[in-house]
């Protein structure tokens, strides 16, 4: 009897996957919060035998070390692999049993040159799905820019066209695709919302898999894609040398830690993440603290705004603090020192400082910079999301960006911050207030809400 189950982590927009057949299960791609394959494998009363590795992740710490360890399982990669941790490195189209099943190791480099996809043959021996990794996603394929100096940007593509074209596309319709990533990844450019899809929806709608050129195909995947966070690489680097124990990082980080030892950390550089939600954030923060909700794709932005050897203190809602240290591990924080014991209302009963943003609604926005003129409007969504639209006093400063840009912004002027929902922009918000900006607005419901309020009021 052949199992799948697909285990979808939202805020690093990541799919991993449990297959089974027969009491034999294996694993793709698990997060490093590996827990919770062993507990499926033990309720459904089967035994690991592999954990399949597509390639090495860049946006996320794989479970693989872990996993591989505890469960005394081999790590399976594809060809042209080079890991400093043990690992199987399987020939292309060599095949793997799982039970009745059979899984086939597809070499589809071009995400990066070890890209592997796995492909999944039933009791039958039928094709029935494809573990395709970071090669080809619902709607769009694997960035071709994440190379190591060995290939150029020109040479992946060629590498990924021939693979989409002699080992992807030439699979049956009915093949399902199960890709490593939905939409919100920064492996791809613009991930479609779905989390699976099939060969023959992927050949009729998906851009890359068109019939082309390869210099047609090139341009097309290149055109329009942002450069990778920057800790792309050493996520990928952690992922291919190995890391400390995730066991180790989550008994450091559930630290409970005083007032006063809280502020010693602070004293020492910790940087502090509060991870309860905007509307809690903003009615009254410690000082210098950068909100990164829960709520959103929490490990991304603190990976993406904070440098991963920076040592962290955490300020939670009371009982998410394993959930805060978890989320982090995912993406290479190894330095969590610990959480604010009793949490953000202990630090305001004590009578320590505190600090606060304030927010207005989308029309207070428009009749401000309809009648004031100094008045400077910070747009932190995506390059792309400002090009489909935005307020034409607005100023565009995507949210990654937004540490660099700020010594250049003028102080004298009050600055109304907004993103698409509101969760950008209270971040965006604390580390304007972080760098000593006080004349700040944060604006409700994003750039949707604004433009509600624009309709209503041109009625």
């Amino acid at each position: 009897m052949m199992y799948i189950e697909q285990i979808y982590t939202g805020c690093l927009a990541q799919a991993s996957y449990y297959i089974e057949s027969n009491g034999e299960a294996a694993v793709i791609d698990p997060i490093r919060d590996y827990e919770s394959y062993l507990s499926l494998a033990e309720e459904r009363h089967a035994k690991l035998k592999y954990v399949f590795e597509t390639h090495f992740h860049a946006d996320f710490v794989s479970g693989h070390v872990d996993l591989a360890r505890v469960a005394g399982i081999p790590i399976v990669y594809g060809p042209e692999t080079e890991s400093a941790i043990p690992a199987y490195i399987a020939k292309d189209g060599e095949e793997f049993s799982i039970g009745a099943l059979k899984m086939l190791a597809l070499h589809t480099p071009g995400h990066t040159p070890e890209s592997t996809s796995f492909l999944l043959r039933d009791e039958s021996g039928k094709d029935h799905a494809i573990f395709s990794g970071d090669t080809l996603f619902v709607g769009d394929v694997g960035r071709p820019d994440l190379f190591d100096g060995k290939f150029s940007r020109e040479e992946m593509c060629a590498r990924l066209y021939h693979s989409l074209n002699t080992k992807i596309k030439t699979l049956a319709d009915d093949v399902i695709v199960y890709p490593a990533h939905g939409a919100g990844s920064s492996c791809g450019k613009n991930l479609g919302p779905e989390q699976q899809s099939t060969i023959g929806i992927q050949k009729a709608t998906n851009y890359a898999l068109k019939e082309m050129t390869v210099e047609a195909f090139t341009k097309e995947v290149t055109d329009g894609i942002t450069a990778p966070p920057m800790y792309f690489a050493k996520n990928a680097q952690l992922n291919k040398t190995g890391y400390a124990a995730f066991e180790t990082i989550l008994q450091n980080g559930m630290k409970a830690l005083s007032i006063e030892d809280f502020e010693k950390e602070i004293k020492k550089g910790v940087v502090v993440i509060d991870s309860r939600k905007a509307g809690d954030f903003e009615l009254g923060f410690i000082p210098q603290s950068i909100n990164i909700g829960l709520t959103g794709q929490y490990a991304i932005w603190a990976a993406t705004l904070i440098d991963l050897k920076q040592p962290i203190a955490l300020v939670c809602e009371p009982g998410t603090e394993k959930e805060s240290v978890t989320r982090l591990t995912r993406t290479g924080f190894d330095a969590i020192v610990g959480f604010l014991d009793g949490g953000f209302e202990n630090w305001k009963s004590s009578g320590k400082s505190i600090d606060m943003v304030v927010s207005i609604e989308p029309d207070e926005l428009l009749i401000d910079a309809k009648f004031e003129n100094d008045i400077q409007i910070i747009d932190v969504r995506k390059p792309s999301e400002w090009e489909s639209g935005h307020l034409s006093q607005a100023q565009n400063i995507p949210l990654q960006d937004l540490e660099a840009k700020i010594p250049t912004l003028t102080r004298d002027k009050p600055f109304y911050i907004h993103c698409a929902g509101g969760y950008r922009s209270m971040v965006a918000s604390s580390i304007f207030k972080k760098h000593g900006f006080t004349n700040i607005r944060n604006v409700y419901g994003g750039y949707a809400k604004i433009k509600e309020a624009e309709k209503e009021l041109s009625e």
